[in-house]
């Protein structure tokens, strides 16, 4: 069935929640906002839209309740580790990167192995660890768990400094889609019904790292997988001549719980997680502090897909979410609850065998309560899309509604389009296109947030383009190559910025004052030999960005967007033999500014080394080694949080 766009991946992956970490810090008296009640017109549109996504929801229900086409073949258990249970993407042109996670310790090893993105990274096993794509900013990225949005709606950050990489088998970073998406290892099995893996890996600065994941094989159609893992590190390492960054310790337990199954013509596949970590906020190297955090996330989150015929397939997914961070801090303590609830749908239609559409539907609500504020907030989201492919050529059209309804503000909506493109040109070489339109909504912080908060912001409004090239062949028997190049133009407009009040300009609140063009281009190329008992593989790639605030009458004017590189260098290596596996991975990055001036530039080299044993039926162990940052390079992603010098991890993992 031809491919066609669902609401879960597409667009509105750019609208993210902005972090605001200056409006976090403290944590000042509760006080009463302001309430502005909602326009007439904007219960109108709730309505409709409320109608519209309850006409879709009973429709997947009534669908669901009609029952099964006879004669549909029963898939196997085995094919479990192979099933996809998210949502159709529908995106024919998505440049992306796929990573993998194994043997992989932190999430700042794999992500920035991805050209074009840059890490926020706190340093510490700890610290905070958000990203950006293409100079748009943390606030465009979006996350996903397999295929189901990671939200916070209050400040905008995700930090993957908190994800635990033990549980997925791949992370994808998605540029046109301006995400990444965590895969959750599916089940494998041979003829015993348990499989399994632990590791325990240990380290510099006191850091230890266990995890265990148990899979059981229930009946032919149906599996369990149970999985804990933690972090103890106790997180302080010098840097530069005689200094220690101190209170960056960090304990973390994990534990989760997924069950799949396979039935006549689709999967399920459910989640239970929890998160409980507490650590040390050390603040800047200017700013020191002995401020700590508390944070607890548990989610239950289920998806299904299920064919009904060659001509409809019914994607729905659901999840239920509660976060709650604790600050102590010498300002006061703070806390804050958030609430989510998702529901999703989308219905997948083959009109010919050129041409599939597809009518996607989400309701959110989110809510806070806090020390600070409280907030709420209903989201409603829409897609209705065709896709189109015939012989070398493919194309996606779609267009999206997004329209977000808080209790305490105006109601903000826009409509999306997006196209893909996809032409063949021989063998191994295709063209490729995008051009959608990007839209975030203003989080809570910049909203409602005491004494900073401006009710009246409007959302930023992205333009993204993309024009790139695709190769990949094989080359004689042993060898395979690729290539890809992309030229992009991404036009950001109304991006909220802080700034003095005009009443008192010691007084800062976010305003629609911002304009950004991002424009540059990515290029990488790659080989891979396979003969006998050798796998090598060589890769390179090189970013060059052009990040510029457009804003006018700013004072930077001109200048680069802090933190965005403008040149960024990569290349990697994976070299096996009979069980042995090294991996160096070195990367440059140059041109950037911190707002103030501009940053040193920096490299590191990290290197990878691992043996496996094999014991037949009994399993497999391997022994990892990991040094990162070899030529022990003084660095920071983020100015005033020096990261840690030359660090090694040492471990072992058994699979049975």
């Amino acid at each position: 069935m031809p491919a066609a766009v669902s609401l879960d991946t597409r667009l509105h992956d750019a609208i993210a929640a902005s972090c605001c970490e200056k409006a976090q810090e403290g944590g000042d008296e509760s006080e009463d906002l302001p309430r502005s009640s909602r326009t007439s017109e904007a219960r109108g549109q709730a309505s409709v839209m409320a109608l519209t996504m309850l006409f879709s929801i009973l429709f997947s229900a009534g669908l669901l309740s009609a029952g099964l086409p006879y004669g549909l073949e029963e898939p196997v258990i085995d094919s479990l580790h192979a099933v996809t249970v998210t949502a159709d993407r529908g995106v024919i042109v998505s440049r992306a990167d796929t990573l993998s996670l194994d043997n992989s310790f932190s999430i700042s090893d794999v992500l920035q192995q991805s050209p074009g993105l840059h890490l926020g990274d706190n340093g510490g096993m700890g610290g905070l660890k958000t990203v950006s794509l293409r100079g748009m900013g943390s606030a465009h990225t979006s996350v996903y768990i397999d295929g189901v949005k990671v939200g916070n709606v209050q400040s905008g950050q995700n930090d993957l400094g908190m994800t635990g990489l033990e549980n997925y088998g791949s992370a994808v970073v998605d540029y046109a889609q301006n995400s990444i998406l965590f895969h959750t290892l599916r089940p494998v099995f041979g003829k015993s019904p348990v499989a399994g893996k632990a590791r325990f890996y240990a380290g510099s600065f006191g850091t230890y790292l266990p995890s265990a994941r148990l899979d059981f094989r229930l009946s032919e159609n149906l599996a369990l997988s149970a999985n804990a893992a933690g972090i103890i590190s106790k997180g302080d390492y010098p840097y530069g001549d005689g200094l220690r960054r101190e209170n960056n310790d960090v304990s973390q337990v994990r534990a989760g719980l997924d069950l799949f199954g396979v039935m006549s013509g689709g999967d399920y596949h459910v989640k239970a997680y929890y998160n409980g970590t507490d650590r040390g906020t050390p603040g800047s190297t200017d700013w020191p502090s002995e401020d700590r955090q508390k944070d607890m996330n548990v989610f239950l989150q289920g998806s299904l897909r299920k064919n009904f015929s060659s001509l409809y397939t019914l994607h729905l997914s659901a999840k239920g979410s509660y976060d709650d961070i604790y600050y102590t801090s010498s300002w006061g303590d703070s806390r804050y609850g958030q609430t989510e609830v998702q529901v999703n749908s989308a219905h997948l239609f083959r009109v010919s065998r050129w041409i599939g559409i597809s009518l996607a539907a989400d309701l959110q609500w989110d809510g806070l309560r806090s020390t600070s504020y409280d907030a709420s907030r209903f989201t409603v989201l829409t897609a209705l899309a065709s896709s189109f492919r015939t012989g070398r050529f493919s194309a996606d059209l779609a267009l999206e509604y997004n329209g977000a309804f808080d209790a305490d503000a105006l109601s903000r909506s826009a409509f999306s389009p997006s196209l893909d493109m996809r032409f063949e040109a021989f063998e191994g070489f295709d063209v490729v296109a995008f051009a959608r339109r990007a839209y975030r909504i203003p989080v809570f912080n910049e909203l409602y947030y005491v004494g900073y908060g401006n009710p009246e912001l409007k959302p930023e409004d992205a333009w993204m383009t993309d024009l790139g090239i695709d190769f990949n062949r094989q080359a004689g028997d042993d060898w395979r190559i690729k290539a890809k190049a992309d030229g992009f133009l991404y036009l950001l407009s109304d991006k909220i910025t802080s700034a003095p009040t005009p009443e008192d300009p010691a007084v800062w609140q976010p305003y629609n004052i911002g304009k950004v063009r991002s424009a540059g281009v990515d290029i990488s190329a790659g080989a891979e030999y396979r003969s006998g008992n050798w796998i090598c593989a060589f890769n390179a790639g090189y970013t060059f960005l052009s990040a510029k605030d457009m804003t006018p009458d700013s004072s930077t004017y001109g200048s680069q967007i802090p933190y965005v590189a403008r040149n960024t260098l990569m290349a990697d290596a994976v070299i096996a033999w009979k069980g042995w596996s090294l991996n160096p991975v070195w990367q440059l990055r140059s041109g950037r500014t911190d707002g103030y001036g501009a940053l040193p530039d920096w490299d590191t080299l990290n290197c990878g080394l691992s043996k496996s044993f094999s014991f037949g039926k009994a399993g497999t162990l391997t022994a990892i080694l990991s040094v990162r940052n070899i030529l022990d390079e003084h660095y920071e992603t983020v100015s005033g949080y020096p990261m840690p010098g030359r660090n090694m991890i040492f471990g072992v993992e058994y699979k049975f």
